[in-house]
């Protein structure tokens, strides 16, 4: 039955040229799905009944009117749905990019914004999206991140997390060439970046998280002859979040050369690393579990998450798709939509 104290958490169908119907619909076939979740999926009803039927599933829901009602349904047991029209289905090619799918996408995803900002939801969990598709489909910045960030109303720092079970990433740069990443390394930056993982690993249920910070050259610069980077900016950024008080002992550590750091975050010493650049956490995370990895959007007013790999154009609707990874996901935004709803809904002292 019902929980008033269960997080309410909005899923999305993600690309609809995608695998993200069909891995929806194994979701929601797990009866272990709502355990922890008020759950409400927000699609198109010709895109889930499409979805179901590639995956050879039938998932029963319950019709909702608004996001608002959601909270107060008497039997959480099964999830709800609530129906839009973004997309045609004569507009969708499965398998391929196209700018309606793109449109389909953000349409859904500020709706589900809207709600949060409302107070109707507590998190976000959405399925694969492709960022050409939303380009093309009018997203106007580099990911989709940037318009979260904006779209809520973040002036502060905001960066990807990216997860593996017990192991967290973060970074200091995201989506930007290569040739650029060493502009954006700054003291602020990688303590903004430490301390935003170090409360969202929390959040989402570790006690006592440990981080590691992860250098920027090679062998960690061999001391200054192959680079400063880490004498001049990220050591001085390590001491100085090393000389703040934190509720847990001694939480951060480094920095470390990153072609070894991942081995210690392997054997359990450390719950989380902050990055200097996409690849070089991206790359482990995927090596060492792509059908389980979990993107979660940090510095946000609310968690949202999204299974780490794409929108799998390749096997789009031919009922192959891994559901691991997008469980993962909904468990993480469970958790981090639950520890939200305690913190805004917790007595004034």
């Amino acid at each position: 039955m019902a929980s008033p104290s269960l997080p309410v958490v909005a899923l999305t169908l993600g690309d609809p040229a995608g695998i993200g119907p069909e891995l929806i619909a194994r979701l929601l076939a797990k009866p272990e799905a709502t355990q922890h979740a008020n759950l409400v999926l927000v699609g198109d009803p010709w895109l889930w009944q499409q979805g179901q039927a590639i995956a050879g599933l039938q998932v029963a829901t319950d019709a909702v009117d608004s996001l608002a009602a959601v909270r107060a349904r008497a039997d959480t047991r099964r999830p709800a749905f609530l129906a839009v029209d973004s997309i045609a289905a004569s507009d969708v090619r499965q398998g391929q990019v196209g700018a309606a799918g793109g449109r389909s996408v953000l349409q859904v995803l500020n709706r589900c914004m809207d709600a949060a900002l409302g107070g109707d939801i507590d998190a976000i969990c959405f399925a694969p999206l492709n960022k050409q598709a939303m380009k093309m489909g009018g997203l106007r910045h580099e990911d989709e991140l940037h318009h979260f960030a904006e779209y809520l109303g973040v002036t502060g720092y905001f960066c990807e997390f990216n997860t593996l079970g017990e192991l967290w990433t973060s970074r200091i740069s995201s989506h930007v060439p290569l040739k650029d990443v060493a502009s954006y390394l700054s003291q602020e930056r990688i303590t903004q970046a430490a301390e935003l993982i170090y409360h969202a690993l929390r959040a989402s249920g570790f006690d006592a998280p440990k981080v590691a910070i992860a250098g920027f050259n090679p062998h960690n610069g061999d001391g200054g002859t192959c680079g400063r980077e880490e004498i001049d900016i990220i050591a001085p950024a390590v001491a100085a979040l090393q000389a703040r008080d934190w509720p847990t002992p001694d939480p951060f550590h480094g920095p470390f050369p990153a072609d070894t750091i991942f081995l210690k975050a392997q054997a359990g010493e450390y719950q989380a690393i902050v990055t200097m650049y996409h690849d070089q956490g991206q790359i482990a995370i995927k090596l060492l579990g792509f059908s389980r990895g979990v993107t979660v959007q940090g510095g946000l007013p609310i968690p949202i998450t999204t299974p780490a790999h794409g929108t799998a154009y390749d096997i789009a609707g031919q009922g192959k798709a891994n559901v691991e990874a997008t469980w993962q996901a909904l468990q993480i935004a469970s958790r981090m939509g639950a520890a939200h709803r305690a913190t805004r809904t917790a007595p004034a002292a």
